[in-house]
């Protein structure tokens, strides 16, 4: 299949999927109306769009600049073919950032970090 590429699709999949998740929430709080269950089902919310978020963005912009992800398989694919790098620099520990990104942040460099007005420039290797 290939990747969507018009915008307003994009945005009709991601409103479908809140939509789904919405459904689903609120049918699980019909099934069992209680506030255990309504917080139970917030956590779980929460803890899966963090896991989300640390698999893709985390892994890519901290630990592995290399990786590029497709989807949860490709995640899963990533984690059992990974083997230890002799070498390698941890984060934190003086690993290089990835190209065009501002160091210690994982985000492109902008010009509060050019220090702009004052004549410095960002250094691009």
């Amino acid at each position: 299949m290939a990747d969507l590429k018009n915008p307003r699709l994009i945005y009709a999949k991601g409103f479908l999927f809140l939509l789904g998740g919405g459904m689903a929430s609120g049918l699980l709080l019909w099934e069992a109306p209680t506030l255990r269950v309504a917080l139970l089902l917030g956590v779980a919310v929460w803890c899966f769009a963090r896991f989300y978020y640390f698999a893709f963005y985390v892994i890519e912009h901290y630990v592995d600049p290399g990786y590029r992800f497709a989807g949860l398989g490709d995640f899963v694919r990533y984690l059992l073919s990974r083997r230890p790098r002799t070498g390698r620099a941890r984060v934190g520990e003086g690993a290089r950032p990835a190209a065009g990104v501002a160091p210690g942040s994982g985000h492109p460099p902008s010009e509060k970090d050019a220090g702009a007005g004052e004549g410095a420039t960002v250094r691009r290797e």
